[in-house]
């Protein structure tokens, strides 16, 4: 599924080298603020796990894992809005995004500058925050414009969106994202046009020294203060090193390095499976000899969807899915013994899917 996950944050605080680490599309990292005139994109295998277990039960010629799109947008200054540092076209980066991670500095580094001089990631959260409300907030008035001589012949569908409009209008300008907005689900639709950008869904990235990758620092619990009263994931990362184990050649290499800095996977690894959740993901799979693929979904989506995933001959042609789940296969170690145990089940076209299922579609073109 063609979704992304936008890597955000101001200048200089280690979005380049966390995308490096995780992406095989490798971008410049430098010490120099406005340096970069693009975005990077990256398409980065999902780590689960499962699949190696899977290929315990059965043997496979490949293991293909499910991805995920990331941008690295290019840092934003306090002014971006205006047009300041890389201005607004890495805005309208940021619009075609499905989630963002926003990365907040939480190291001292006396060669690495700071754009405002001083560490403060709430303060740097508080200034990107500030520009992308702005942008949203110019993107509401003009349809306002728009609606208002709409509404004056008594368009019905003009004068409620009118109304929604002004609900977002007044949150933004209080300072609040528009994913807080006090909207009914089904009025959402009137600013679905406008791509939001403090609609999308976010977490936040607390980048830390090497010392403070376990327990974090001064800096990260700041930014779990300011961040109490919202439902807003938090992860530590420290990018310098995770650079570092994503230089290393092998796996006992990778887990030896882990120990001595006493993590138990990497932090990219927790990364990738928290965007994949922030985009409202879950895994499906298909198990065979010829290959053992993870396959992606949103949340809530039916039997003959998830066969559209595969191919859409699949979806035109759907007669039935069956079913068993991950842990159910591994427990009992096979589809025939699933179907002796009863957990083995003929869907139809109404099935949600889960995370976790292992599907065989039959289908008739």
């Amino acid at each position: 599924m063609a979704l992304k996950c936008g890597i955000v944050g101001l200048t200089n605080i280690g979005k380049t080298t966390i995308f490096n680490c995780f992406s095989e599309t490798k971008a410049e990292v430098t010490n120099f603020s406005f340096s970069t005139d693009k975005s990077n994109l990256g398409t980065i295998k999902v780590p689960d796990q499962r699949l190696y277990e899977l290929e315990k039960h059965q043997p496979t010629d490949k293991i293909i894992p499910t991805v995920v799109d990331i941008i690295d947008v290019p840092g934003i200054a306090k002014g971006a809005s205006e047009g300041e540092g890389t201005g607004n076209k890495f805005l309208g980066d940021i619009r075609n995004t499905d989630a963002l991670i926003h990365v907040l500095r939480c190291f001292d580094d006396d060669n690495l500058p700071h754009v405002e001089d001083s560490i403060d990631p709430v303060r740097d959260m508080e200034i990107l925050n500030f520009e992308l409300q702005i942008k949203d907030l110019e993107s509401v008035e003009k349809k306002i414009t728009r609606l208002e001589k709409i509404a004056k012949s008594n368009d019905k569908e003009a004068v409620k969106g009118l109304e929604v409009l002004k609900i977002y209008k007044e949150h933004l300008e209080n300072f609040k994202p528009a994913h807080s907005a006090p909207i009914k689900e089904e009025d959402k639709k009137h600013v679905k046009d406008l791509n939001l950008l403090t609609i999308k869904p976010v977490m936040y990235v607390c980048n830390v020294d090497e010392a403070s990758a376990v327990n974090g620092n001064k800096y990260t619990e700041a930014v779990t203060e300011a961040l109490k009263d919202e439902d807003a994931q938090i992860l530590t990362i420290a990018a310098a090193l995770e650079a570092d184990i994503s230089e290393l050649e092998t796996i006992e290499e990778r887990k030896e390095f882990l120990e001595d800095a006493g993590l138990n996977e990497p932090g990219v690894d927790k990364l990738i499976r928290a965007a994949f959740d922030l985009l409202n993901l879950q895994t499906f799979f298909t198990v065979g000899p010829k290959e053992i693929h993870a396959w992606t979904l949103k949340k809530g989506m039916t039997a003959p969807e998830a066969a559209g995933v595969i191919h859409s001959d699949l979806q035109k042609g759907f007669i039935r899915a069956e079913v068993m789940h991950y842990d159910d296969f591994i427990e009992f170690g096979s589809e025939q013994k699933c179907k002796e145990k009863g957990h083995f089940h003929v869907e139809g076209k109404t099935y949600i899917v889960q995370d976790g299922d292992i599907l065989n579609i039959r289908f008739n073109v």
